[in-house]
């Protein structure tokens, strides 16, 4: 572990990998430390995002070294279900890349129950992870300029929902007109950290 400042109110926390991240940002989550307002996890980092009339970055990072990490537990978020239609144009090469066919990929990513790690890359993108199943996919050798909004994809160890149309450069399985992102909803973003997520087919 390594941690470091970040300006004058946070700290970042740096560790080896995703599993040491989703487990100090479990416990850190329930045990949490007067002046400390935000935790926001990455795939390599903890962001500690503190209030400075409450406490000291000092303070903050004994709080940090002395909490003892735990593995992430999967059951107890919020869960989200997102119908997809399975019609995405990588599908086909997606299952090539796993060695089965375009049903048997359907069949288990809607059969996997999903965790939100973190979110980044653009407001309301959430990076899922599975506790079991092989999806180590590469991204595409060529990203796309436009990929839609609602586009479900894989890519790495993560599936994702993309909220707004963007370029990218992942894998994509279906799409959904379920909005993950709305700044007329509150929250905004349907999937946070911890959030537990189903995907169901639907027809096209």
């Amino acid at each position: 572990m390594r941690v470091l400042p970040s300006g004058s109110t946070a700290l970042l926390v740096e560790l080896d990998d995703l599993a040491e991240v989703l487990a100090l940002y479990t416990a850190l989550s329930d045990q949490p430390a007067d002046g400390v307002v935000d935790l926001v996890p990455a795939g390599r980092t903890v962001l500690v995002v503190t209030d400075p009339a409450r406490t000291t970055l000092d303070a903050v990072e004994r709080w940090v070294r002395g909490t003892e990490p735990r593995p992430a537990g999967r059951a107890d978020g919020a869960l989200v279900e997102i119908p997809v239609v399975y019609d995405g144009e990588d599908l086909d090469d997606v299952a090539g890349l796993l060695g089965c066919g375009a049903a048997e990929v359907v069949r288990r990513h809607t059969g996997t129950e999903w965790t939100v790690a973190f979110c980044g890359f653009a407001p309301g993108f959430g990076y899922l992870t599975a506790a079991d199943g092989d999806w180590k996919v590469p991204r595409r050798s060529s990203p796309r300029t436009r990929v839609p909004a609602g586009s479900v994809a894989l890519a790495g160890e993560f599936s994702g929902v993309y909220p707004r149309d963007s370029p990218g450069g992942w894998q994509l399985l279906g799409r959904t007109e379920l909005a993950v992102f709305d700044l007329d909803r509150d929250p905004a973003a349907l999937l946070t950290p911890g959030t537990r997520v189903r995907f169901r087919e639907v027809p096209a």
